[in-house]
């Protein structure tokens, strides 16, 4: 008889298999995952350890780039085996303790040299990525980018042009620190050309994703379930913003953290007790993975 291989069973010593279920629990970084100090609750850090012992996978779902994500994953200690990340919104999927990048989406360059144009016709603040660094034209050294940087742990480097960029970068983002107004009139701009090739959404009141059409972090729970070889079902996602929505809907189980947003407790299966000072990821772990 040939016994077919699956990932929901492992070998035991006596050469039978038992049933591990593995489960993959997708998080959201800041007001989930981290307290608002950006350190992990200790409630946190014990559960997330006992469910990686147990055969289990924790993905850091992030619109962060992909240094500052693995800066993170080190600080935080989830670099070992069963651990992975999805930075920027789900544009790069990474195996953090192989240390490589298992998935990759990015923008054609013409659409983005078209959108720097119109940005600096308007006056916009907007900023590419080149990993390990973000990249910005001289026009835009200037104060949001140093906030940007510094928030995020990441360096930024300015190039003389956009039209000297030879690889095709996986995000842009247009900052605006003072009024939300011209980035919603961008976004506008670019839903009248390309809305069938581009994708573009608020991160937080100040911030504008341009990334390529389809690309999400919801995309990125269906996309790292086929990599892990773990049912769509087995997915468990948390989080607390806007750009959280997709993975919670895309996910088996689609958790709101207590202090989300009310739009995301309307699309959540389940609403913690505890909020993400609370050890809220926690209560997620204990509830849906370890029992």
């Amino acid at each position: 008889m040939v016994l077919r291989y699956n990932k929901n069973y492992e070998e035991k010593k006596d050469g039978g298999l038992e049933r591990i279920n593995k489960k993959a629990l997708f998080l959201d970084l800041d007001g989930t995952l981290l307290d608002d100090k950006k350190n992990i609750p200790p409630e946190n850090e014990a559960a997330i350890k006992e469910m990686l012992e147990r055969g289990h996978s924790v993905i850091i779902t992030t619109g962060r780039p992909l240094s500052g994500a693995v800066f993170l994953a080190e600080r935080l200690g989830l670099t070992t085996s069963g651990c992975y990340l999805v930075a920027y919104n789900g544009g790069i999927l990474y195996d953090t303790a192989a240390g490589k990048v298992i998935y990759r989406s990015t923008l054609p360059l013409e659409a983005v040299r078209k959108t720097f144009e119109e940005a600096n016709r308007r006056g916009i603040h907007i900023q590419t990525y080149r990993d390990p660094k973000v990249l910005v034209e001289p026009r835009c050294d200037d104060e949001a980018i140093r906030i940007y940087c510094e928030k995020i742990h990441v360096d930024y480097e300015v190039i003389n042009s956009i039209n000297d960029l030879e690889q095709e970068p996986v995000k842009m983002l247009i900052i605006d620190f003072n009024d939300p107004t011209p980035l919603e009139e961008f976004r506008e701009w670019i839903a009248s050309w390309a809305s069938e090739s581009i994708d573009t959404f608020f991160s937080c009141n100040e911030y504008v994703e341009i990334v390529r059409k389809g690309l999400n972090k919801g995309n990125a729970v269906v996309q790292m379930a086929k990599i892990l070889q773990i049912p769509v079902e087995n997915t468990i996602a948390a989080g607390d913003a806007a750009n959280d929505i997709t993975m919670i809907r895309a996910s088996g189980v689609g958790c709101a953290m207590a202090n989300a947003a009310e739009e995301v407790k309307k699309c959540a299966d389940y609403i913690t007790e505890l909020d993400n000072n609370q050890g809220g990821v926690a209560e997620i772990i204990k509830r849906f993975i370890l029992d």
